[in-house]
């Protein structure tokens, strides 16, 4: 092993110029030794320690010495993530130090899963493509029901885990059958179970046939899909699982969705619901829609429609309005 060997100045046998011959101690009423003074030639070693010609010894700190002890610091500080101005901050890698000494590893604790109750069927049901009824009468478009938000179906009730409607829209048996094929072929039936949370479609939609002239009255039933408003929960999962285990499956459903949809857990469904919430608490502007709308300003009430003044022109058509309160 190579001695190591300080900068120039710093003592004679480590190549630096010889040092004073003397050396004074200065001693406190106490006893104790203080800072001394050198004169004399001598040299340092690499402990800090003069050896002097005398066979007296004391400890130094030259300017170089000093030097690389700042140097030294400054270097520690840096890798700790700590800048020259504040050394007495804990960085990252200091605090990850902190946690984790001598090179253990440490995990958060499991979590409980005792309240979790599986039910008998765990994945999907099969939804019947043509409602069982005896007589299925034609009715009209109906837009209504895809506009303005979901009042009672809008919360988990037995999954931790969903995919919530964020538009309105119609989903036909296709979006059904996809999501249950993607949903059952990912989840791990053994620890994890999926619910609906939407009906059976049951709206019939009509349509005639390609090439046929107008009129002749209304046509014959194509299909049926089942109406969602804004805030539904689609499906539900649950059970002895993370988020981190089903929301890839979950995100991949939500983009095949005819609406904008998005995964969400119990707890950042209350959190989006209350922000909601807090943004019409706390509005600071004092010229609110329903204000304006429920005052006729300037006429406006010949240009607004029923869902306008209803839902105080937070929902255009199936859509929010976004920052809308």
């Amino acid at each position: 092993m190579s001695q190591f060997r300080w900068p120039r100045g710093t003592g004679e046998s480590d190549g630096g110029p010889p040092l004073p011959n003397r050396l004074s101690v200065r001693t406190s009423r106490e006893g104790r030794r203080t800072k001394p003074r050198f004169s004399g030639s001598g040299s340092i070693c690499t402990s800090g320690q003069f050896h002097s010609s005398t066979g007296c010894a004391g400890t130094w700190e030259t300017e170089a010495f000093v030097k690389f002890k700042a140097m030294n610091v400054l270097v520690k500080s840096t890798w700790c993530g700590l800048s020259c101005r504040t050394v007495t901050c804990g960085g990252l890698l200091q605090n990850c130090l902190s946690v984790t000494p001598f090179r253990l590893k440490t995990y958060q604790h499991p979590p409980d899963y005792s309240d979790v109750v599986m039910p008998e069927r765990t994945k999907l049901k099969f939804m019947d493509k043509v409602p069982t009824l005896k007589k299925v009468r034609r009715e009209m478009k109906r837009l209504k029901d895809i506009s303005g938000p979901e009042k009672n179906l809008n919360t988990l009730t037995t999954g931790q885990y969903g995919i919530v409607a964020l538009g309105g829209g119609f989903l036909h048996w296709g979006h059904l059958e996809m999501m249950r094929l993607t949903i059952n072929r990912s989840i791990d039936s053994r620890t994890t179970f999926a619910i609906w949370g939407i009906e059976a479609p049951y709206k019939p939609i009509t349509s005639k046939g390609l090439g046929k002239r107008m009129g002749g009255g209304k046509g014959a039933i194509d299909h049926y899909v089942t109406p969602v408003r804004y805030g539904r929960i689609v499906v539900e999962v649950g059970g002895r699982c993370e988020l981190g285990e089903v929301e890839r499956v979950l995100t991949e459903v939500a983009k095949k969705l005819p609406f904008p949809a998005k995964v969400v857990s119990r707890e950042s469904l209350a959190a989006m619901q209350q922000e909601e919430a807090e943004k019409k608490l706390n509005n600071q502007n004092p010229w609110t829609f329903e204000r304006v709308a429920v005052s006729n300003m300037l006429g406006v009430r010949k240009v607004l429609s029923p869902v306008d003044l209803r839902y105080n022109g937070r929902f255009a058509g199936k859509f929010r309005v976004p920052g809308r309160v």
